[in-house]
């Protein structure tokens, strides 16, 4: 009788590592996830090509505006909008035009500056209190507390107040009130993630803690802080227009709209280009950006669902 001799499996073909196993079963993770919605075909210049169109037009405003800011025109003050002067012309006899779009220029280009600024710092207090937990988590997050709690309008003022009306203090002002939101959302974000089982294979793995937080974590925060910037354009944008209306800006003869709407309130009703002109640049630099946010908050949801 013969005997069969049970087959073995091959030596290399070795269990496979609690890492890998966690990537089996989880497929495609939030970090993975934000990371294809932004490196897909497409999925890079859908999020940056309107910020990126705003923004040229922004810093090109000085060769499409027919005259400069400050310059007084030949039609003389508040002239009626003509084909030489789309807006008319201001109290003094500037181009209401030119001025308008050194407005939006302003405007635009501080709103991104305050949100570049606000959510670099804000991601990195909320990474390292949702990496390291504990004491440092308790400290920042109180810290972070701290700046919510107290009204975001009022600080503002008072910083802006205590430093003196200039468009760098107003920038500075809404940097420091606006920080605390990209913290708290960094900060849920990575710990939400190091909870996963991914994170904890990578621990299990010996992967140091800031290739962790690196590699694994920090990614999967893109998502909801690049909707957040986005979405938050307009809302500064609001916010720059507000504080330079009370009188809290750049002082005049500064291009801002929000103190242009202010000087023209007492020809609303004779000169009504005035104030108007202005007010409507706010109007719809806003709608534009809270489209903008639409789009990008769009865009980075139906690739991260797929």
């Amino acid at each position: 009788m013969s005997t069969v001799t049970p087959t073995l499996p091959p030596a290399s073909a070795s269990p496979p590592s609690g890492l890998a196993r966690a990537r089996r079963r989880l497929g495609r993770t939030e970090a993975d996830a934000a990371a294809a919605a932004l490196a897909a075909p497409g999925g890079l210049r859908k999020v940056l090509a309107p910020v990126v169109i705003i923004t040229l037009l922004a810093l090109l405003a000085p060769l499409a505006a027919p005259h400069g800011s400050l310059d007084i025109v030949a039609a003389g003050p508040l002239h009626k909008p003509s084909f030489g002067n789309l807006l008319g012309t201001d109290e003094i006899g500037r181009d209401v035009f030119s001025r308008v779009l050194y407005g939006i220029r302003s405007s635009w280009l501080a709103a991104v500056g305050v949100i570049v600024v606000g959510a670099a710092f804000g991601s990195l207090v909320g990474a390292l209190a949702g990496a390291f937990g504990g004491w440092t988590d308790t400290i920042l997050m109180r810290l972070t507390d701290l700046f919510l709690a107290l009204p975001a309008p009022v600080l503002a003022i008072a910083v802006i107040a205590s430093l003196g009306p200039s468009l760098m203090h107003t920038l500075l002002a809404l940097s420091i009130v606006w920080w605390p939101w990209y913290a708290r959302i960094v900060r849920g974000e990575v710990r939400a993630l190091a909870a996963r089982p991914h994170a904890e294979a990578a621990r299990l793995a010996g992967v140091s803690r800031s290739r962790l937080v690196r590699r694994h974590l920090l990614p999967g925060a893109i998502t909801p802080v690049v909707v957040t910037m986005s979405l938050d354009v307009g809302n500064l944008i609001l916010s720059l227009a507000g504080l330079s209306f009370i009188g809290l800006g750049a002082p005049a003869p500064a291009a801002e709209l929000g103190a242009m709407s202010a000087r023209g309130l007492d020809y609303l009703f004779g000169h009504p280009w005035v104030p108007i002109a202005p007010a409507a640049a706010v109007a719809l630099l806003a709608l534009t950006a809270n489209l903008l946010g639409d789009h990008v908050n769009r865009t980075l949801d139906q690739r991260t669902t797929r």
